[in-house]
């Protein structure tokens, strides 16, 4: 069998940089699954992306598809041969279905029935023949955006302007939006020509001489050797930011790295608005000193070779003075006012518009905010500093920069904030209570700053439960998850252990005072608790805790955030403990039996006891619950999980000598009762049921 390289090149007009990466790869997904699907093997898979391309190259793409033998199950022997022997109708007809005659039907022997089976051999097409149905693969590529041009019905990112499709040496014919493929594909836009194939394995060094690096990695690998070249020939740290990396690498086929210079005044601008100004407007890489401090200079990649640098850095210089004097402009207009005088202005910038202004969620949040730090016990000089930051923290969303630049509200705020002679951890806190952005990202290092966080991120998600805006399926517009995982682990990792659900009623009945909350009270807080249960288990097995252990801790009370991974983390730690397993064995008796009880509420009545064993394990686990409920409440895990456990020889004592289940009426509903009393206890630390022991525990 012969084997030859395919090539599928589709040529367009420039892509936008986050299109690439994506329509490269579901391009060699979809061939290969083409050419699985029409059962032809093939080697090794390179995929290819420029600007203007996308390609796949597949090597060892055998000539045929194989053959293949084919068995299908037909009717029962008892319905295919009649009583003298001879073929029924049935059986006919299921040879005729399958292309053969009756001589051709066996039968074999399934699951003790007789069944008739035709076995077929097919023959393998020639590739080259179904070829040119890969127009379908090009046709069905998914992108963000598409359009239409010409009178063409084909939706797609951008114009196509030419298909090169060979196999082997041999074009592979087909025709879309009157382009025609063929063996040429095209160089560089300015620097190179039409590249002639000659064989579909001579791409990538063809486009090469044509000034295109098709190999994405190439690209980035020569683009980050220029940028370190060009930091160690002038003593320069030039710190990469990885996405611009992969964006600048989309939006170039030949590049070259060069620096140019701007005027040393702007760096009396903070430097994180020059760095966000280069990168956003100008795909510019940042210059710093060996001591982190920013330099005058930056460093652009051009699509083209070396010739003609200084022209391109002169205007490259050129673009971005202007750029930075608008950044100036901004900088000194919000410096003419106190950052506080800005607070009147959010008055008229709605949030929602059924949850009132942005001036109105600040008033929320710092009610928030002081309530989470009296629950917490922080002292007042930080409950005022909170506060303060609270209040001041959306300010900057009515400056000039941050209009210009939103992914810099907080790092203006914090500015503007020192600018205006505001406490440095007042200021701090603005900044930090956007954190954490998302899951990984650091919590704010200020008490401050993590009691605002916490509040606006709890507010924004108390609020949008009471007016009806619930996350649903995959759909969820106001980044609620990402809120309510951000709040576990600011209580996680600030060890707060204030009830979570008592300040999200507390921020209920302040969103309730001011505006038009369409859900009640009681349908929130069970909605949310619910919500915050499933953001919880996914933080616990990122951290590697297995499913059961947490299902056990999330059935038990979740409000004390830190002691629901502390309780997590000691079952993890328990597992494989043979006396644990003994343990949860004798408490999953009690809570096994505990379910007969026909009743929720009911009282055990010790007058009622038949034996002593009954009053001993009452007693016993009424202090045990005591003690457990004493250390839960101190976050001491290893205390509580104890004093439950002391209960487990009283436990096994009372089964020894006891029968629940008596037939006695009035003195079984007791002792379920009992059950029940002991169970509740057990409870209280995990539902204990709920863990899987395997054999190999």
């Amino acid at each position: 069998m012969t084997k030859k390289p395919l090539l599928v090149e589709i040529g367009l007009e420039e892509m936008p940089a986050h299109f690439v990466e994506n329509a490269m790869n579901e391009l060699a997904a979809r061939t290969t699954k083409f050419l699985d699907e029409k059962n032809v093997g093939y080697g090794e898979i390179e995929s290819f992306a420029t600007p203007r391309r996308l390609a796949v190259l597949i090597y060892d793409v055998e000539d045929k598809q194989q053959d293949q033998e084919k068995t299908a199950k037909g009717p029962a022997k008892k319905i295919a041969v009649d009583e003298n022997g001879n073929w029924t109708k049935a059986a006919e007809g299921f040879a005729r279905s399958q292309g053969i005659t009756v001589n051709d039907l066996t039968i074999d022997v399934l699951k003790g029935e007789e069944y008739v089976y035709a076995k077929t051999f097919v023959k393998g097409a020639e590739t080259e023949d179904f070829l040119p149905e890969i127009k379908e693969v090009i046709q069905s590529i998914p992108f963000p955006k598409n359009m239409r041009w010409g009178s063409y019905d084909l939706r797609y990112a951008r114009p196509i302007r030419w298909l090169t499709a060979m196999y082997g040496n041999e074009v592979i014919p087909f025709e879309m939006v009157g382009v025609s493929t063929s063996n040429v594909s095209m160089g560089h836009r300015f620097l190179g020509k039409a590249a002639t194939l000659e064989s579909a394995a001579d791409y990538p060094e063809a486009l090469l001489s044509e000034y295109v690096i098709v190999r994405p990695e190439e690209r980035k690998r020569a683009i980050s050797n220029q940028i370190a070249e060009i930091a160690e020939t002038n003593g320069w740290e030039i710190p990469v930011d990885y996405d611009l990396l992969d964006e600048v690498n989309q939006l170039v086929e030949y590049p070259t790295a060069l620096y140019g210079e701007f005027d040393e005044r702007f760096l009396a601008v903070p430097s994180q608005v020059l760095i966000t100004t280069m990168r956003e407007h100008q795909r510019y890489f940042p210059v710093k000193n060996q001591a982190g401090e920013l330099l005058p200079y930056f460093v652009t990649v051009r699509n083209g070779d070396h010739r003609h640098l200084q022209n391109v850095r002169k205007g490259n210089e050129k673009v971005l003075r202007s750029r930075l004097q608008d950044s100036e402009f901004f900088y000194q207009e919000d410096l003419k006012q106190p950052l506080a005088d800005l607070l009147p202005k959010l008055s008229a910038i709605v949030y929602h518009e059924e949850l009132g202004t942005i001036a109105d969620k600040v008033k929320r949040n710092m009610h928030i905010t002081a309530l989470i730090g009296k629950e917490t016990g922080a002292s007042a000089e930080e409950v005022s500093q909170a506060e303060r930051a609270a209040e001041l923290s959306k300010a900057d969303l009515v400056t000039e920069m941050v209009n210009e630049f939103t992914e810099l509200q907080g790092e203006m705020g914090e500015i503007y904030a020192l600018k205006s002679g505001e406490d440095e951890t007042v200021a701090q806190a603005v900044r930090e209570h956007y954190l954490p952005k998302q899951s990984g990202d650091p919590v704010p290092e200020t008490a401050a700053g993590a009691y605002v966080s916490a509040a606006d991120k709890i507010d924004t998600l108390v609020t949008s439960f009471a007016i009806g805006n619930v996350p649903t399926g995959s759909q969820d517009p106001h980044g609620l998850r990402r809120q309510a995982a951000a709040i576990l682990q600011l209580f996680h990792q600030r060890g707060w252990t204030a009830d979570l659900y008592q300040i999200f009623s507390a921020a209920y009945d302040s969103a309730a005072e001011e505006t038009r909350v369409k859900r009640g009270k009681e349908d929130v807080l069970a909605d949310l608790k619910t919500f915050t249960a499933l953001r919880y288990k996914t933080l616990l097995m990122e951290k590697g805790v297995r499913y059961d252990i947490v299902d056990a801790v999330l059935a038990g009370e979740t409000g004390t955030v830190p002691l629901v991974f502390k309780k997590a983390s000691y079952l993890m730690q328990q597992i494989a403990n043979e006396t644990f397993k003994k343990d949860v064995e004798a408490f999953s008796r009690v809570t096994n039996i505990a379910k007969k009880s026909a009743q929720e509420d009911v009282s055990v009545n010790p007058d009622a006891f038949k034996a002593d064993e009954e009053q001993q394990l009452f007693d016993e686990t009424a202090k045990a619950k005591e003690k457990a409920g004493q250390a839960l409440s101190n976050a001491e895990v290893e205390e509580a999980y104890n004093a439950l456990a002391s209960l487990v020889p009283i436990i096994h004592v009372y089964f020894d000598r006891i029968m629940v289940m008596t037939e006695e009426p009035d003195v079984k509903a007791n002792r379920l009762a009992q059950m029940k009393f002991t169970a509740d206890a057990l409870q209280s630390f995990a539902d204990f049921q709920a863990i899987v022991f395997h054999t190999d525990s």
